[in-house]
């Protein structure tokens, strides 16, 4: 399960920053925008996924980046690591790759004749699925308690994974031969679907040039570390939400889950993450408190990939993505 955002008791107040929080709020915004422009750096014109992918990381949940291969996908999540200042692993899953190869398994070591767990490649802060849906479902499932519970059990022992982390997923849409589509279960479990897309013609003449001698992302330099990046989570969980931004998200919520279109609804796991990825939206703005917008600018991206439509409905050209737009756009901010 993505390690997602937890509930916050609406009879408990939500405490919000301290005197000192719009300073603590801007120095933020200011590091956000930092790593922002030295990601931009290797991934041009892009900020708008860019900083997607940090608001997940802040808001303490995974990426599942959908696109067409070649577009940079490997490349983001390699130059996020490198400017975080952390560990980063890649899997490349393959229809052959086993549950131990990710999480790691427990070996017989003959020098100390006991029993030791190797750690897998999950064991990093930054881990990269590649193409995700080309292992089998058994697989694909060994990252479910590492991605909730951010832990490994290997022989009833609990390993736990380094903080913060974040796992980055990738598939490829277009190809459907040898590959195993991720169940809705498993979508549900990403806090974020992003897709990158095709640069401009601008932005792609600049990667031209710019790769003419050598790679940007061999000369990336780090612009925070782990200490400032556990205390920008800790942050956004303080970031107040009003009583009327959770039931704004409970409206939408049941907008889905009554639509005429749709088997499934945005789930009670979906309302969770909108929230939290409000609140790191709203904090990389500066500000220590959530409005409409911040719901409404993360809502496709949150959304989206939980939404499961009637099979008729998707052999009409059915799109999530349009219905989300067009929930937005009919269900009130305020009640009535």
């Amino acid at each position: 399960m993505v390690a997602q955002a937890h509930p916050v008791d609406a009879t408990v107040p939500v405490t919000p920053l301290k005197a000192a929080a719009p300073m603590q709020a801007d120095q933020f915004a200011h590091i956000i925008k930092r790593l922002i422009d030295n990601i931009e750096q290797v991934i041009v014109g892009k900020r708008d996924v860019i900083e997607g992918c940090l608001i997940g990381l802040l808001a303490g949940g995974h990426i599942l980046l959908e696109d067409i291969p070649g577009v940079g996908k490997t490349t983001l999540a390699k130059s996020l690591a490198r400017s975080l200042g952390v560990s980063y692993k890649r899997i490349q899953f393959t229809p052959d790759l086993l549950p131990s190869d990710v999480t790691g398994t427990v070996v017989f070591d003959q020098t100390d004749n006991q029993f030791k767990f190797r750690e897998g490649p999950i064991f990093a802060h930054v881990v990269l699925a590649d193409e995700i849906n080309r292992a089998s479902p058994k697989t694909q499932s060994a990252l479910l308690e590492c991605m909730e519970e951010g832990q490994v059990t290997a022989d009833l022992q609990t390993h736990h994974l380094p903080e913060p982390f974040f796992v980055i997923a990738t598939q490829n849409p277009t190809e459907y031969e040898g590959v195993y589509p991720l169940p809705e279960s498993q979508l549900d479990r990403f806090a974020m679907r992003l897709s990158i897309g095709y640069p401009s013609p601008v932005a792609e003449r600049e990667l031209m040039k710019q790769q003419r001698l050598h790679h940007p992302i061999e000369t990336l330099q780090s612009v925070t570390d782990v200490t400032e990046i556990q205390e920008m989570q800790k942050l956004v969980h303080q970031v107040a939400v009003h009583d009327e931004i959770y039931d704004y998200v409970l409206r939408l919520a049941q907008a889905t889950r009554q639509h005429r279109q749709l088997l499934l609804g945005l789930s009670p796991r979906g309302a969770l993450v909108l929230t939290r990825t409000s609140q790191a939206h709203a904090i990389t703005r500066g500000r220590d408190y959530v409005t409409p917008d911040d719901v409404k600018a993360i809502a496709v991206a949150v959304m989206a990939h939980r939404l499961i439509a009637y099979p008729e409905t998707r052999m009409n050209g059915f799109s999530s993505e349009r219905l989300v737009e067009e929930l937005l756009r009919s269900v009130p901010v305020e009640g009535k």
